[in-house]
C-alpha cells in the first residue's frame, strides 16, 4: 500500500515541479523581459495584475499542492517506507521545498508586496530595482523545481 502511495506522490512530485518550472522559466526568459520594456507605470500595473490573478487560479494548487507531495515524500524517505532512492528523493523533495516554497516566500512574496503598495511617485527607481530582484530570485526557483523534477523522475526510474 505504501509503495503505491510513494509511487503516486513521486509522479506529482515530478509533475508539478516540472509544470512549476517551466512557468518560472517563462517569467524568466520572456516574461519579465517584455514588462521591462513598457513604460514603468505600466510594467507596475501589468505585475500587480499578475500577482492579483495569479492568487486566485488554479496555479496555487500547483504551487502549494506540489510541496505538499514532497513534505510527504521526505517523510517517506526518511522513515524508509520508499523501496528506493531514499536519497534521490529526499533532495528532489528539499529542492522543492527549499529552492522553490522557501525562495519564494523569502524573496519573491516580499517584493511583490512592496511593488503593490508602492507610490506612483517611487516608479522607475523602483520597477528597476524590482525587476532585478524579482527576476534573480525566479531563476532560482526555476532551477531548483527543474532539479526536483529531474530528481523525482530519477526516484521513479529507480523504484522496483
Amino acid at each position: 500500500m505504501m509503495d503505491g502511495a510513494v509511487r503516486l506522490a513521486l509522479w506529482a512530485g515530478a509533475l508539478g515541479s516540472g509544470l512549476l518550472a517551466g512557468v518560472f522559466f517563462a517569467f524568466s526568459a520572456f516574461v519579465m523581459a517584455a514588462l521591462a520594456k513598457l513604460p514603468p507605470a505600466q510594467g507596475i500595473a501589468a505585475m500587480q495584475s499578475i500577482n492579483r490573478v495569479i492568487l486566485g487560479s488554479s496555479f496555487m494548487a500547483l504551487f502549494f499542492g506540489t510541496p505538499i507531495a514532497a513534505a510527504g515524500l521526505l517523510v517517506a524517505a526518511a522513515a524508509g517506507w520508499s523501496p528506493a532512492a531514499p536519497w534521490t528523493t529526499a533532495a528532489a523533495a528539499l529542492a522543492m521545498i527549499i529552492g522553490m516554497l522557501g525562495c519564494t516566500i523569502a524573496f519573491n512574496v516580499p517584493l511583490n508586496r512592496r511593488l503593490d503598495a508602492a507610490a506612483p511617485a517611487e516608479g522607475a527607481a523602483l520597477w528597476a530595482r524590482y525587476l532585478r530582484q524579482w527576476t534573480r530570485w525566479n531563476h532560482l526557483r526555476t532551477v531548483a523545481s527543474l532539479a526536483a523534477c529531474g530528481l523525482f523522475i530519477r526516484a521513479i526510474a529507480l523504484q522496483p
